[in-house]
């Protein structure tokens, strides 16, 4: 077996194992290190001895200091490693890189792209053709997935222009301190997961009645545009469509309140819930896709199960096309503000004006003191695998995570449950959790997902198609069909970042049209909805 090894920058003093199942000690390194342990793919190895106290670099960075001399050819894992403190969030780059000039023929190839999507009548475009009946309390959870259940067996197979009939059930509603500081951020997710684009402006809602988060606070008047329908939405590549205000009512939404005294039994709750439904398959059905340009993609890009690989291979061929994205006049959110912290001089320094960056501050500031009051820090965040994967602490996780965003300018930040007004790359400021990631991202518009991963993680989104990507070949072969992208073939040099920057952007377009199914789809791999709150549960 030849022994392979990356490093990730001409400073590291630590290489990782690249070869399936490790290497063995005794190893003889290409750079000329011998092993002296056995060492684990993805783990890393000491190219030089690094004393006491001194720091452990990768990607160019402090990702640790050394509790103890460590050899050359030793293995470096998490206990060996002090975690370095956080950045302070003062003093910090301010919107100082420069522009990266785009020729005017690669602007003209990008803009050239196109892809067969739903027009909404408030400008977005979906990917795909939905009716998605939210839920104002958990309590009513039950009943309206029995409806779903009966309206995909009778009703759906009615309307052949509707791909899904979705449920946005969640654990928020009622049993929470609705006016406390933070509440706020569910309420707005709820409503703007409602409106998101692959629903097409059909708004209807199930609610108990009791709840503390009644229809009318969940959705206040005017708040939704309602589509009737008309003429094709014209796309813009400057902002993230052209509204057409003749198309666009405030008409409130179809509401189904199980309380109400015309409900007499179980039954009479269905019956009206899909009579319902029915109204909106009905005008969902004389929907079709239309060709749009690229720009009308919003696409959230995350990570999840990561390991040494992410920061590696999955992740820069993410950050390759979010590049590509962002030429194309489309949308690009990052999120996950505990794998971005300690990156922060890097992200302020890319944003695209001074007050962009300011809010890149302001969000940071706001997590670190929401943990905080939880008497945790950002160290929380790194899980056993990501350990079991290579990844040390979550400096390193950070390092590795924050190349899905690219290179681009920073335009826009977005606060949690936020909806997406501009184009460009936004950083949309959520939690790291997985489902609470995809959740925000959803809120915030997102019309295709792409997600990497290390260790292997099933997680699929019922509301948005997600395109999954292996960071090793090894995953990719042994989960051939769950993974979509296999992005190990960059370590194993078959394939460059490059490559698989622009396999993804073509899938995405695949995909986007509904020409090609990703795996999550297939198998209908759906995860529930997670709604943030940091306020109080009474």
């Amino acid at each position: 077996m030849t022994p392979l090894t990356i490093t990730m920058h001409a400073l590291d003093n630590v290489a990782i194992v690249a070869n399936d199942g490790g290497l063995p000690a005794g190893t003889v390194l290409s750079s000329g290190q011998t092993l002296k342990d056995k060492v684990p793919q993805g783990h890393k190895v000491a190219l030089q001895d690094i004393p006491k106290d001194a720091p452990v670099l990768r990607y160019g960075i402090p990702i640790g200091f050394a509790n103890e001399s460590i050899s050359a050819g030793a293995w470096v894992h998490e206990r060996l490693l002090q975690m370095p403190s956080a950045r302070g969030l003062t003093d910090l780059p301010m919107a100082t890189v420069q522009a990266v000039a785009t020729s005017d023929a690669e602007l003209a190839k990008m803009r050239s792209f196109t892809f067969e999507g739903y027009c909404n009548a408030d400008g977005s475009v979906g990917t795909r053709n939905i009716l998605a009946i939210t839920q104002t309390v958990q309590c009513v959870a039950g009943v309206t997935d029995f409806a779903v259940q009966r309206i995909k067996a009778e009703l759906l197979p009615l309307y052949p222009n509707v791909d899904d009939v979705v449920s946005l059930a969640h654990t928020y509603g009622c049993g929470v301190a609705i006016d406390a500081p933070g509440a706020e951020i569910p309420i707005r997710t709820l409503r703007n997961i409602s409106t998101n684009p692959n629903f097409g402006g059909e708004v209807m809602v199930v609610s108990l009645g009791c709840e503390k988060l009644q229809p009318a606070r969940l959705f206040p008047i005017g708040s939704i545009p309602i589509s009737v329908h008309t003429a094709p939405v014209e796309v813009s590549n400057q902002g993230l469509g052209q509204a057409q205000p003749e198309r666009s009512l405030n008409l409130g939404f179809d509401h189904v309140c199980l309380q109400d005294a015309q409900h007499v039994g179980f039954m009479s709750m269905i019956e009206s819930v899909m009579a319902t439904a029915k109204i909106h398959l009905e005008r969902l059905n004389k929907r079709r896709r239309e060709t749009v340009p690229a720009s009308a993609l919003v696409v959230g890009v995350q990570c999840g199960g990561s390991d040494a690989f992410s920061g590696v291979t999955a992740n820069p061929a993410v950050g390759f096309c979010t590049d590509l994205l962002v030429k194309a006049g489309a949308s690009v959110m990052f999120s996950e503000t505990t794998e971005v912290r300690d990156g922060i001089a890097q992200l302020t320094s890319r944003a695209s004006s001074p007050e962009v960056a300011q809010q890149l501050i302001d969000e940071m500031a706001w997590y670190d003191a929401y943990l905080k009051r939880g008497s945790v820090d950002r160290s929380a965040n790194t899980t056993p695998g990501n350990k079991a994967g290579g990844l040390s602490n979550i400096v390193e996780k950070a390092m590795g995570s924050i190349v899905k965003s690219g290179t681009s300018h920073i335009s826009n930040v977005l606060s949690p449950g936020e909806k997406l007004k501009h184009k460009g790359l936004t950083y949309a400021a959520t939690p790291a959790s997985d489902f609470i990631c995809g959740t925000l991202q959803v809120a915030a518009g997102m019309n295709l997902h792409v997600f990497t991963t290390g260790r292997g993680t099933p997680y699929g989104l019922a509301a948005v198609p997600v395109i999954k990507v292996a960071t090793r070949t090894d995953l990719a072969k042994r989960w051939h069909d769950l993974m979509d992208i296999n992005a190990g073939t960059i370590a194993d040099g078959s394939k460059t970042i490059a490559d698989v920057g622009w396999e993804m952007f073509h899938l995405m377009l695949d995909v986007a049209s509904g020409r090609k199914k990703t795996w999550a789809e297939q198998w209908k791999l759906h995860n529930a909805l997670v709604l943030f709150n940091p306020a109080p549960v009474t």
